[in-house]
């Protein structure tokens, strides 16, 4: 049986403002990602990147077009299929959002505990494996006013993939990162990604990363102008 693509988009538009300061961000956008791949979102500030990574992620409404997610249409869905939906991806933005209040372990807890029936036990459990993963092993116990900003990150990765994601956003991942960091946390999320078959959309502007990208699609004035293969990624 042929397996479906994680993400279906066709004829995706998408506007801000109302009346004469309405103004377009998406232009038909038509996409589709395969599940476990890594594909990487590029293009100048104001191109419609975050955008098109928010709508992907329920974060927004779909206005026009449609948008299918793990083969669900997202075009009409109210706010509690969306809530639903959100639950079964992972997130990672620029800003690390940590809870200043818990440590590491706990703050990675949280991402495997908004799924239904998962037990303490198991959550600490896997919390701690992630942060091992990504090299943070010795920092469980720490508050984030005690790590650095590339170790909040690191944290922030390790919340986004605790749960299993069937699919990660990430918006600028590495930028709070030094080159080795950004190159041991991408490495990381591509390897589990094509592990456990959980595809990644990626958005950056760190040219150091595109090596490891399955597919690098270029977003200018909210429309794709260029989407790149790389078979041999």
């Amino acid at each position: 049986m042929e397996i479906s693509p994680i993400v279906e988009i066709a004829g995706l538009n998408h506007w801000f403002g109302q009346a004469a300061a309405r103004k377009q961000a998406l232009f038909d956008i038509n996409l589709t990602l395969a599940r476990g791949s890594f594909t990487v979102l590029m293009g100048p500030s104001g191109s419609g990147k975050t955008t098109l990574l928010t709508l992907t992620g329920c974060l927004r409404a779909v206005q026009e077009g449609s948008l299918r997610l793990i083969d669900q249409e997202l075009k009409d869905a109210d706010e509690t299929q969306l809530v639903l939906m959100r639950r079964k991806l992972g997130f990672i933005f620029q800003a690390h959002n940590l809870h200043e209040s818990l440590t590491a372990g706990q703050n990675v807890m949280m991402g495997a505990q908004v799924h239904p029936g998962v037990e303490a036990d198991l959550a600490t459990r896997a919390a701690r494996h992630l942060l091992g993963l990504v090299g943070m092993a010795d920092r469980v116990d720490y508050l984030p006013a005690n790590l650095s900003g590339g170790q909040k990150q690191r944290v922030a990765v390790a919340r986004a993939l605790v749960g299993g994601p069937a699919l990660l956003l990430a918006d600028e991942p590495t930028a709070a990162l030094d080159k080795d960091s950004a190159s041991d946390v991408i490495d990381l999320v591509r390897r589990l990604g094509h592990k456990r078959g959980m595809t990644t959309l990626l958005v950056t502007h760190d040219n150091r990363i595109l090596d490891r990208a399955d597919r690098i699609l270029t977003l200018e004035d909210g429309r794709i102008v260029a989407d790149e293969v790389r078979a041999s990624a």
